[in-house]
C-alpha cells in the first residue's frame, strides 16, 4: 500500500504549508536541466495520470520551470493540464524557477539580466494558466553572479505587484541568502544535496537555513550530480545494508536520509514511472534508526 506524502511531515513555505515530500517535474519532459536527456517524454495522458496519482497521495508541492521543455513536452503545460478542474487544485503549491532560460528552439542562456526576469515570470504565469505564482526561486546559474541583490530586487517588486506569492533561491551560497533577506523574505533554498553531495553541510548552508527558519529543498537527493560526486563502494554497501534491514531499496534509503536531515528539509524527487512514484512516497514513511543514520554519516575511505 502506497504511503501518503503526509507521512514525511509538513513544512511551512512562508504563508504556504506543504508536505515535506514533493515532486520534481523535470523528468516528464525528457530533457534535463544540464542538457542531458532523460529519455523520451511520457505521453501527455500518462503524465497527467501520474500527477493526479501524486496529488491523490498527498503530494502538494510540485517543482517546475518554464525552461523544462523538450520538442514535444513542457512541464508547465503538463502541470497546468493536471491542475485544471482538479478538486483541491488550490491546495497544490507549484514552485518554479527563473534566472537561466532557453530560446524557443531549446538553446540555453546562462543567466537572465534583471530586466529580463519579468518576462520569465510572465511566461510561467501563461504556461501554468494562473494569475499568481505560488513560489518563485531565483536560480543562480553560472559562476559570474556574485550578488543576487539586483535580480532578487526585481522579483521582490513583482511580489509586491501581486504576481508572486513567495520567493526563494536556488543554487545559492550562504552569502546569497543574507543578500536576499535584506530585500524580501526568503522562504526556501533549493540546492543540489544528498548523501554523496554534501556541500550544504560543508559551507554551513543547511545549518544557516535551520537557524533562519528557511526550508531547505534538495534536488538530486537520490542520484546526485554524476560529474561532481559519486558514491564510494563502502557507502554503497552501507546503503544496501540499511535498505536490506528495512526491506527497502537503496534509493528509498537515500531519500529517507535526506528527510532525516532536519524538519526544515524537504525533498522533490522526480520520476516518470508510477512504480517509482510509489517507492518515493513509501520512502517518506521510512524511519531510520539513530544507529543507521550514524552508519550512513560515518566517514568513508
Amino acid at each position: 500500500m502506497t504511503a501518503h506524502a503526509s507521512a514525511a511531515g509538513t513544512r511551512r513555505l512562508g504563508e504556504l504549508t506543504v508536505n515535506r515530500l514533493g515532486y520534481g517535474a523535470m523528468r516528464l519532459t525528457g530533457n534535463g536541466m544540464h542538457g542531458n536527456s532523460d529519455g523520451p517524454p511520457v505521453d501527455r495522458a500518462a503524465a497527467v495520470r501520474l500527477l493526479h496519482t501524486a496529488f491523490e497521495h498527498g503530494v502538494d508541492h510540485v517543482d517546475t520551470a518554464s525552461f523544462y521543455f523538450s520538442p514535444l513536452r513542457s512541464a508547465n503545460e503538463l502541470i497546468g493540464r493536471a491542475l485544471a478542474g482538479w478538486p483541491g487544485a488550490d491546495r497544490i503549491t507549484v514552485a518554479t524557477k527563473v534566472g537561466p532560460g532557453r530560446t524557443p528552439d531549446g538553446e540555453w542562456y546562462t543567466m537572465a539580466r534583471p530586466d529580463q526576469l519579468r518576462a520569465q515570470v510572465e511566461e510561467n504565469l501563461r504556461q501554468l494558466g494562473t494569475d499568481r505564482l505560488d513560489l518563485v526561486n531565483l536560480r543562480r546559474n553560472g559562476p559570474g553572479l556574485e550578488s543576487v541583490a539586483e535580480h532578487f530586487g526585481v522579483l521582490a517588486e513583482l511580489r509586491r505587484a501581486g504576481l508572486i506569492r513567495e520567493l526563494g533561491l536556488s543554487n545559492a551560497r550562504p552569502e546569497h541568502v543574507r543578500q536576499a533577506r535584506e530585500i524580501a523574505p526568503v522562504v526556501c533554498v533549493q540546492n543540489s544535496y544528498g548523501l554523496d553531495r554534501r556541500l550544504a553541510d560543508e559551507n554551513g548552508l543547511l545549518e544557516l537555513c535551520r537557524e533562519l527558519d528557511i526550508a531547505f529543498v534538495p534536488f538530486f537527493a537520490i542520484s546526485g550530480l554524476a560529474r561532481e560526486s559519486a558514491p564510494t563502494a563502502e557507502r554503497d554497501a552501507r546503503v544496501r545494508a540499511v535498505a536490506a534491514a528495512h526491506g527497502a531499496t537503496p534509493a528509498q534509503v537515500r531519500l529517507a536520509w535526506t528527510l532525516h536531515r532536519g524538519p526544515h528539509v524537504l525533498a522533490i524527487p522526480g520520476t516518470r514511472d508510477p512504480a517509482h512514484l510509489a517507492e518515493n512516497l513509501d520512502a517518506g514513511a521510512l524511519r531510520l534508526t539513530d544507529a543507521q543514520l550514524a552508519l550512513l554519516d560515518a566517514p568513508v575511505a
